[in-house]
Parts: structure tokens; sequence; C-alpha cells
């Protein structure tokens, strides 16, 4: 284990990396998740049409190829705010399609009276999704939710694929180094990602226990 705690600083450096894209491409996926669903409920058919094709475009493309246009035709579009930034846009567009599905499930669980209660007391349909129906909804999806981002953390990964320096980067440098412990460097590295994950899965728990009592 020498060389893991040699490099010790290399992987917190990687680390630190692979949660700011965690909680960047996270918080933007939620948003632009949130609106995606709404857009999918609509009354108006062209946002229907226009948030079904982007979910489904989104969806079924891979994650290299959407950060191989962030990466290198951004660039060349004359956007270029750097690696970090053009992988972090990449994996909010990525995922947010998984966030408006699972939302959207949630939207759909809840019961159609209190869509109708809503426009009953004049509110119209921005105002009902916002304080009446997504309260609800959200709290119905939170352990699917927080499956999508335990997958975003993963997902980090192939961001190093693309110059950016997160935990595989740092593996493959410290591997580099130090080629005769490749075991007990990738286990570090699992180890660093299983505290991302376990910490998801013990906050997903509590708040899925809170929201239980809230009911």
């Amino acid at each position: 284990m020498d060389a893991v705690i040699d490099n010790l600083p290399v992987f917190l450096e990687g680390f630190r990396n692979t949660l700011g894209l965690l909680v960047i491409s996270g918080v933007g996926a939620l948003i632009l998740g949130l609106i995606v669903a709404g857009l999918r409920i609509s009354p108006i058919g062209s946002f229907r049409g226009f948030a079904t094709v982007y979910t489904e475009i989104i969806r079924n493309t891979p994650l290299t190829l959407i950060l191989f246009f962030c990466a290198f035709l951004l660039p060349y579009l004359q956007f270029s705010p750097g690696y970090f930034t053009l992988a972090a846009i990449g994996l909010t567009v990525y995922t947010s399609p998984f966030v408006a599905e699972a939302v959207r499930s949630g939207i759909n669980g809840v019961h159609v009276g209190q869509a109708e209660a809503a426009r009953s007391i004049g509110l119209g349909f921005g105002q009902s999704l916002a304080f009446v129906i997504l309260p609800q909804a959200l709290r119905m999806v939170v352990p699917p939710l927080i499956n999508v981002f335990i997958a975003l953390a993963k997902n980090t990964s192939v961001a190093g694929a693309f110059f950016v320096f997160e935990l595989f980067g740092a593996a493959r440098q410290v591997t580099n180094d130090r080629g005769d412990q490749v075991l007990a460097i990738l286990l570090a590295v699992a180890v660093f990602y299983l505290l991302i994950t376990v910490t998801l899965g013990i906050i997903a728990g509590r708040v899925e226990k809170r929201v239980a009592v809230l009911r």
C-alpha cells in the first residue's frame, strides 16, 4: 500500500475533482430534469413532443459520444471554458433524461384529484405543478433519484478519457509510476468510490424515512 500512501495527494486531487463533477452535474441534471419532466406533461403538444424527442435521443446516446461532442466539437464552435466544465456539461445533459423520467413517474403517481383541486382554486398549470404536484412527486422518487446520482458518480470516470483529472486519471498516473502495485491502486480507487456511493445510500435512507413521517 505504500504506492497509495506515497501518492495520497494525487488520489485526493482526483477525488476532489470527481466530487466536483458529481455535485455540479447532479445539480444541473436535477434542474434540467425537472424542466424536461414538466414539459413531458405540458398541455402544449409541441413542448411534450420536444421533451419526448430530447429524452429518447439523449437517453439512447452513449455517454462517450456526448463527452466527445463536448470536448472536441464545442471548442471547435468557439466555446471552450475548459475540459472540466465541458465534462460537467456533458454529464449534466446525459443524466437529465434519467432524472426527468424518475420525476415523471412520481408525477404520474400523484392522484389526479390533486391537479383538479389546484385548478378549482384558480391555479394554472405551472403553479399546480410547482406548488402541488412536484412536492408530492419528489417525495415518492427519492430512491430512484439517488440511484441516478450513484450512476452519475460512476459515470464521472468516463471524463478521465477527455482530459479531466479525476479518480481514474489519478489511478492511471500512479500506475504509470508504480506498475508493480496495480491491485492496491485499484482498490484505493474503489474505496473512494464507495465513500461516495455509500454516503449517497445513507442520505437516501434518511430522507426516505423523513418523507415517510411527513406523509
